[in-house]
């Protein structure tokens, strides 16, 4: 299946939702772009090869053969039966982006915007991280085409994903912990811009979700979409129609909005996004911005954001450090406020509890981030008739989460 066009494809839809953003680049109120003028003509240039690029056959072509060779896709469905039993309810099925090279869905980003790297003459890739698997899958896209690359990590990520980080450095990436801040995913995003700033003749920026300056939120969208257009495709396939409900974890958000967008204009088919509730709804406790945030900028976009009365982005917390995260992407916005997708949230011990069900009733490891999701898909099911489909995106594998939650028990690993 075509990446970016054929009859599955963002190109061909025509409902109004479907057609976002506008030219400004706003999904309604959200999103645009808020930066300095340094980086304007660089994301006019990326916003320009991009449109060139969706309608090259050969960037196509080269593209589709790397997701199907190099990263195995498509991902299979897959039925959870002893999950589903353990319910009670609704079948609970996975789209297993675990499975993918990297053990992710980051990776339909960072090929994608590989090649557009190499189409605009860029020699150089910086990324950020917070989990680690946008920044090995970063690490994998460059030593695939022959990039340099640096990753921007919070010491604290680093501290809690030590496989990621040698995985990445393995690969070739120079690893730059940051110190300021929370020492997390915000400020790698910081860091990661200000190194754009001082380098954006040379060097391209692969954000990793659906967050920052027009086009990246649109442009990852797209990239992740591959992952609810083989869904939807499989639904016929596996049970003969649509699922009854969609469930994605949100933090930047792009597993959901990939798992989503094809899914939008499907008035039948409900989507439902989880969000990192931590330990409390108190502030600070928690990274759930479209539960309890406001509309505000943060790295270039307008969306919903944490923070306080004077309009500071708050502290924010997740045992899960793809989650952690004080913004979300501005699609996502535009949906909450549409009443498109419902979001909702998951604590910590709720994730952790789910991430050893799923392990001992199905024989996977989910990633943290995707326990959040698995979790909420549980209590959904389980209030639903055993004829109805719950549909959940595994969005990634979680070795690298073991010798953090052994810490957290005071176990050995």
């Amino acid at each position: 299946m075509n990446v970016l066009q054929g009859k599955n494809s963002v190109e061909s839809a025509s409902p109004a939702m479907q057609q976002l953003p506008d030219g400004r680049g706003r999904f309604g109120d959200f999103g645009g772009r808020f930066v300095p003028e340094t980086l304007t003509r660089a994301l006019d240039e990326l916003v320009a090869e991009y449109e060139s690029a969706k309608k090259d056959p050969s960037f196509q072509a080269e593209l589709d053969e790397l997701l199907r060779s190099f990263v195995g896709r498509a991902s299979p469905l897959y039925y959870a039966k002893r999950l589903t039993e353990a319910a009670g309810g609704a079948q609970i099925w996975f789209k297993r982006e675990d499975l993918n090279h990297t053990g992710a869905h980051k990776i339909n980003n960072t090929l994608g915007q590989g090649l557009l790297t190499l189409r605009m003459g860029k020699t150089r890739v910086i990324a950020e991280t917070g989990a680690g698997q946008h920044g090995v899958a970063s690490a994998t896209a460059c030593a695939h085409f022959g990039l340099p690359c640096v990753v921007y990590m919070g010491a604290e990520d680093v501290r809690r994903q030590k496989p990621n980080v040698f995985s990445m450095k393995l690969m070739g990436a120079e690893v730059r912990p940051v110190e300021s801040g929370s020492r997390t995913l915000r400020d790698a995003v910081n860091e990661a811009m200000r190194d754009w700033m001082a380098s954006v003749e040379t060097t391209h920026y692969i954000i990793g979700s659906v967050i920052g300056p027009h086009p990246f939120p649109m442009m990852v969208r797209d990239f992740q979409s591959v992952i609810g257009r083989e869904a939807r495709e499989q639904s016929y396939h596996a049970f003969g129609r649509l699922p009854d409900k969609v469930v994605a974890c949100v933090g930047g958000g792009s597993n959901a909005a990939g798992m989503f967008y094809p899914f939008v204009e499907d008035d039948g088919v409900e989507l439902i996004g989880v969000e990192a509730g931590g330990l409390s709804a108190d502030p600070g406790q928690h990274a759930s911005p479209l539960s309890h945030g406001q509309p505000g900028v943060l790295h270039g976009s307008f969306s919903y954001v944490m923070q306080d009365g004077d309009g500071q982005t708050s502290p924010v917390h997740s045992v899960s450090a793809g989650l952690d995260y004080p913004g979300v992407g501005p699609e996502h916005s535009f949906w909450k406020d549409a009443g498109r997708v419902q979001y909702t949230e998951c604590r910590d011990g709720a994730a952790l509890e789910t991430f050893d069900k799923v392990a001992k009733c199905e024989g996977i490891l989910p990633a943290l981030e995707s326990s959040h999701a698995v979790a909420a898909a549980l209590e959904i099911a389980a209030e639903m008739p055993k004829d109805k489909i719950v549909l959940v995106c595994l969005s990634g594998r979680g070795d690298k989460d073991a010798a953090e939650i052994a810490r957290l028990r005071g176990e050995d690993y």
